[in-house]
């Protein structure tokens, strides 16, 4: 599907706010309701926008420390990867997964409330997937940012960055 310049700013609208009614979506990029809420079911149904979601407060829920993971599998064929893949996230406590280049094959985030529960996350699931050679923890001290939105009207198709 390719993106027009209201489309892109449905997007970026709908990162911000998610809640926002159509009759305000539509009034801030300047059409009638019904053909926003036309773009707006195209650009679900194609798939570009994916889900909607409340953005909690960790520590509210018991979440006080989050750390990455960088995992290296033993073999790199696909069996090995799938298999992987197919243990890790089903762990609750995986909030991304990540298939990366350099000396690590994966790099997980993880959220548990604290290093202690982290500890036996380790021992008893990390370090049990199939196909671990090593793995290497990087527990999160603070993050200065945190951002859910992509900036969808700074590149094109080219990567180049608009001017």
């Amino acid at each position: 599907m390719k993106l027009d310049k209201t489309d892109l700013k449905i997007l970026e609208i709908l990162q911000n706010n998610g809640r926002i009614t159509n009759a305000e979506l539509a009034q801030k990029i300047g059409i009638s309701p019904p053909p926003a809420l036309d773009r707006v079911r195209k650009l679900e149904k194609a798939g570009i926008i994916k889900k909607y979601a409340a953005i909690i407060d960790p520590q509210s829920v018991g979440i006080k420390m989050f750390a990455f993971v960088e995992v290296t599998l033993r073999i790199h064929g696909s069996r090995a990867v799938k298999d992987f893949l197919e243990a890790a996230l089903k762990l609750e406590e995986v909030l991304e997964c990540h298939h990366v280049t350099g000396d690590a094959d994966f790099l997980l985030k993880i959220a548990v409330g604290n290093i202690l529960i982290y500890e036996k996350l380790l021992l008893n699931k990390l370090l049990e997937l199939p196909q671990i050679q090593h793995l290497k923890t990087l527990v999160v001290l603070s993050s200065p940012k945190i951002e859910t939105a992509i900036a969808v009207n700074n590149n094109d198709e080219s990567g180049s960055e608009k001017t």
